[in-house]
């Protein structure tokens, strides 16, 4: 399964994990260091929906929640 809304392209995204050790300035620490970066994914969150397309037929789409809250899809 593809892991991309078929209504507004939305697709995983790269960031990091970033850990950090001490305690910060503003509580009188000595601030924070980081000790470790490694990658990380972000998913967008897709469901499986029976939806209208636009020529009026039903089929299954995997559709982002947020597409799915406003409306953009009518479910059959």
């Amino acid at each position: 399964m593809s892991r991309v809304c078929e209504i507004c392209g939305k697709h995983p995204a790269a960031g990091n994990v970033i850990v950090r050790k001490g305690s910060p300035k503003y509580k009188g620490g000595i601030g924070l260091h980081t000790t470790g970066i490694s990658k990380r994914r972000f998913m967008p969150n897709l469901q499986t929906v029976r939806a209208t397309d636009g020529k009026g037929n039903t089929r299954r789409m995997t559709v982002c929640t947020r597409c799915i809250k406003n409306g953009k899809v009518t479910k059959a």
